[in-house]
């Protein structure tokens, strides 16, 4: 055996009677199916211990050889805040003015989305997500990271499901590029932003695009 062996410990898990599961799973799935995206928030406070909550919640989530890539940045602060969207707007302003294709803008268009980026200063919250592209040792040497692009992606599903849990609301915002977000924010080189996430709640007047999702048969195949 050696020193990287693996070591097992007893799962810690009820089983549930089918009648509880069907319940659980069918309240779980009516819950989720009110989540939508907003660009509209209210600048209510909310509380610090909710975020702490998703991203413990986010943490628990899977990643290739259990090495967690990833760091949430927690921004209150209305300072930085702004430091943010304007950085984030310049960027989208080249991006919508130079960048798109047309079929990506025809792909925006029911989504409203352009380079103002007011849920940037308007959430209480804004959490980027970081990915750490490689790791590090304490003498300071890289150490391999795998899979952390779909870690990431799963750790930002846990999130978003925990922020629609407490009654909040968030939308995921990617500024391309997004490298000044780890020089504002002072992430070390092995960061990299992989997603904004305003967190708050809706504004009064908050809207949404007003769109249907896929149904059961469109998305799931059963062999």
């Amino acid at each position: 055996m050696t020193d990287h062996a693996a070591h097992f410990v007893p799962l810690a898990h009820q089983r549930l009677s089918e009648e509880m599961s069907l319940q659980r799973g069918a309240e779980f799935a009516a819950h989720m199916q009110q989540r939508r995206t907003t660009r509209h928030f209210s600048s209510d406070a909310v509380p610090r211990q909710c975020i702490e909550h998703a991203i413990r919640a986010a943490g628990t989530s899977p990643s290739g050889a259990h090495q967690q890539p990833w760091t949430f940045v927690a921004v209150s602060d209305a300072a930085l805040k702004h430091r943010m969207r304007e950085a984030a707007e310049a960027e989208e302003r080249e991006f919508y003015a130079h960048r798109i294709t047309p079929e990506w803008r025809a792909a925006l268009a029911p989504l409203g989305t352009d380079d103002v980026k007011t849920h940037l200063t308007d959430a209480p919250w804004v959490v980027v997500l970081f990915r750490q592209s490689y790791g590090l040792e304490p003498d300071g040497g890289k150490r391999t990271f795998y899979y952390t692009q779909e870690s990431c992606g799963i750790a930002a599903g846990f999130f978003i499901a925990a922020v629609h849990h407490m009654g909040l609301v968030t939308l995921t915002h990617t500024p391309s590029p997004m490298g000044f977000l780890g020089e504002l924010l002072e992430r070390p080189a092995n960061e990299k932003a992989f997603l904004v996430m305003p967190v708050g709640y809706p504004a009064v007047n908050a809207q949404v695009p007003d769109l249907s999702r896929k149904s059961l048969e469109e998305i799931a195949v059963w062999r």
